[in-house]
């Protein structure tokens, strides 16, 4: 059986697992003294829920969100849990499942993803092949026992592109630096392929002398915590991959098999994570959004309620900018509060099971 089924397989059984934890919880809600709101509450919000679909139905839809909340008596949210699923090969998966299954093939050597002289966009050669739910700020290094090379992977945070790197044991590891030695016209460091989206970037024209760390203004998110907090372009190569558990005797780095972790905030797993700490403690009586409906996106003038309906849709046509949410995210990162939407309809609806809110004051949106 090949790996990518396997985690598939292990996945869909810890869906059914979640499942049959759910439903207990769903009994255990709806026998909840009407005079207290203790209990355990769900919620969903799931893709196609404003084109007619009013009632969650996993056969009818590819994705979907679901919000856990265990209640006392007064409403303090005790504890949290959030969980994005999502059909893959036709088998549900949690997206914000850190594990994956990764190989690299020190054979290979990558090339950047480029345009050809037709004018079309062509992807890049990769050493790595991942399996997982999770490429969202990925990364992944391994040393070959034989050659002494290393191979590593690291999934930016705005455009989601794999990003390799390629050092022999020659390579000088403690003077050689991120900004001279791993810019994408170094020879070493290589924009090969997408992980999401469908940006077309001329890597080695547009950011030549940049690094994954500064090629855009939005990735100083890898530095701003994680393995790589305070790193910059004077940072030596030995230290950033000893921050990806690389370890080093006499300046040569040791071989290992391929480790992987989560830069930033910690990808999907990491996100979520940090609404659910924000939510524990909090009064869900109170705290009946995860973003300020009266909030002015940066560069707007209207608040966020302008974007909503008079059907308490969330629209399309949501204004450009940003500001923080429950996400805490960085320098108020664009996007961030309309993507974080997704999740407050999953919220309200647990608000909802709990008796806290009526179906016609959850702000629903479809951008999952």
């Amino acid at each position: 059986m090949k790996k990518s089924s396997r985690i598939m397989l292990l996945l869909a059984l810890a869906l059914s697992i979640v499942v049959i934890a759910v439903g207990c919880r769903d009994e255990q809600a709806a026998t909840t003294d009407g005079e207290s709101l203790e209990g355990t509450y769900v919620g969903r919000a799931w893709r196609g829920q404003t084109d007619g679909v009013d009632e969650f139905d996993a056969d009818e839809t590819d994705r979907y969100i679901e919000t856990i909340l265990t209640l006392d008596e007064d409403g303090i949210i005790e504890d949290a849990q959030m969980r994005f699923f999502q059909q893959y090969d036709g088998y549900w998966g949690v997206r914000n499942d850190g594990s994956a299954d990764i190989e690299v093939d020190f054979s290979v050597e990558p090339t950047m993803a480029s345009f050809n002289n037709a004018g079309e966009y062509e992807l890049g050669d990769s050493m790595f092949d991942v399996s997982t739910t999770n490429m969202n700020a990925l990364y992944a290094v391994a040393v070959d026992e034989d050659t002494g090379d290393v191979a590593a992977l690291l999934v930016d945070p705005w455009y989601r592109f794999v990003h390799e790197l390629r050092l022999d044991e020659d390579f000088d590891f403690e003077n050689a630096t991120i900004g001279e030695d791993l810019n994408y016209t170094s020879g070493n460091f290589f924009a090969t392929k997408r992980a999401a989206r469908d940006n077309e970037i001329d890597w080695e024209e547009e950011y030549g002398d940049n690094t994954i760390f500064d090629f855009i203004a939005w990735n100083h998110v890898m530095t701003a915590r994680g393995p790589f907090e305070g790193m910059d372009e004077d940072t030596s190569v030995k230290e950033f991959l000893a921050a990806m558990d690389v370890e080093f005797a006499n300046g040569q780095p040791q071989p290992m098999d391929v480790e992987y972790g989560h830069h930033s905030l910690g990808g999907w797993d990491g996100n979520y994570a940090a609404v659910e700490e924000f939510l524990i403690g909090q009064d869900a009586t109170e705290l009946t959004n995860l973003y300020d409906e009266d909030a002015v996106l940066t560069g707007q003038t209207e608040p966020l309620s302008e974007a909503i309906n008079e059907d308490n849709v969330f629209g399309a046509d949501v204004p450009s900018g940003a500001t923080r949410n429950v996400q805490d995210s960085y320098d108020t990162v664009a996007g961030a509060t309309v993507r974080m939407s997704r999740e407050a309809t999953s919220y309200q609806r647990a608000l909802e099971a709990a008796g806290i809110l009526d179906e016609d004051e959850v702000i629903v949106t479809d951008r999952i």
